[in-house]
C-alpha cells in the first residue's frame, strides 16, 4: 500500500481509523468488509461537513487550537457541550448525536501515542457562564484542570487585561500530520472550512505565534483555572 508499517500498525488500535483512501485497500487485503473492520465509520454522528476534520484529528501528531469564546470541543464536558447547542434549532435527538460525537472525539487524547494538544483560550472563556446553572461551569473548569494534567495536553490562558491581539479575529486549529503536512480548521458564523493553502496556513501560523506569546505560562494558566473553578462553587 505504500504506507509506513508503523502507521499501518496503529490502525489495529481502537479509535485509529485509516483515511478514506486507505480503508478499501485494507479491507480488500484482509478480505473483510469496511463496516466489520471499522463499524464506527458507518455510525458516525458528527455532521457530514465536519467528518473530514475528525479524520484529520485522528491522524494528527499535534494539534494547536485557539478559542475566543468556548472551551475547545476536545476538552468539553457532556453538560457543557449540550449547553453550547441549547439555542440551536435542533431536535433532542440531534443534540444527543452531536454531543455524543463531540465526546467521542476526545478519545484521541487518552489513547497510546496521543497527539500533543496545545490549547490557548481567552480568559473570557473561563468567566462567562455557559448556562444559568453554575454547577455546569464549575464542573467544566474542574475538568479543564484535570485535562491540563494529561501528558498530551498543554493549556494556556490569554489574560483578560490583554489589549487587542490577533485572537480577537476568531478561533482556529492547526493540525500537524504524520507526513509532515499541515492543515487547519477555521470557524465563522456562516460556516467552517479546512485550510490547506500554503499562504493561508502561513498567516495562521504567524497569528498562532502572536497569540501564544500573549498567553500565560502553563503553570500560571492552571492556577487561573483553579481560581476560576473555586469562584464558581
Amino acid at each position: 500500500m505504500g504506507v509506513d508499517p508503523k502507521t499501518a500498525a496503529k490502525w489495529a488500535n481502537p479509535g485509529r481509523i485509516p483515511q478514506t483512501r486507505h480503508r478499501s485497500q485494507v479491507a480488500a487485503i484482509l478480505g473483510r468488509e469496511i463496516e466489520h473492520l471499522w463499524p464506527d465509520v458507518l455510525k458516525r454522528r458528527e455532521p457530514v461537513w465536519f467528518r473530514r476534520w475528525v479524520d484529520v484529528e485522528r491522524e494528527a501528531v499535534a494539534l494547536r487550537a485557539f478559542q475566543l469564546a468556548w472551551v475547545p470541543g476536545l476538552l468539553q464536558t457532556e453538560a457543557y457541550a449540550r449547553a453550547t447547542l441549547a439555542w440551536e434549532a435542533l431536535s433532542p435527538t440531534e443534540v444527543d448525536e452531536l454531543v455524543s460525537a463531540r465526546i467521542a472525539r476526545q478519545a484521541i487524547l487518552s489513547r497510546e501515542c496521543a497527539p500533543l494538544f496545545v490549547a490557548v483560550v481567552d480568559q473570557a472563556v473561563l468567566e462567562r457562564p455557559i448556562t444559568t446553572d453554575p454547577a455546569v461551569m464549575a464542573a467544566q473548569l474542574d475538568h479543564l484542570v484535570q485535562c491540563a494534567e494529561l501528558p498530551s495536553v498543554e493549556l494556556h490562558v490569554v489574560p483578560g487585561e490583554t489589549t487587542a491581539y490577533p485572537g480577537l479575529n476568531g478561533p482556529f486549529t492547526i493540525a500537524d500530520l504524520p507526513d509532515v503536512t499541515r492543515v487547519a480548521h477555521v470557524d465563522s458564523q456562516a460556516h467552517a472550512q479546512i485550510v490547506e493553502q500554503a499562504s493561508e496556513l502561513a498567516t495562521l501560523e504567524r497569528r498562532w505565534e502572536r497569540i501564544r506569546s500573549e498567553a500565560l505560562p502553563r503553570g500560571r494558566s492552571v492556577e487561573l483555572l483553579k481560581e476560576a473553578a473555586t469562584s464558581c462553587t
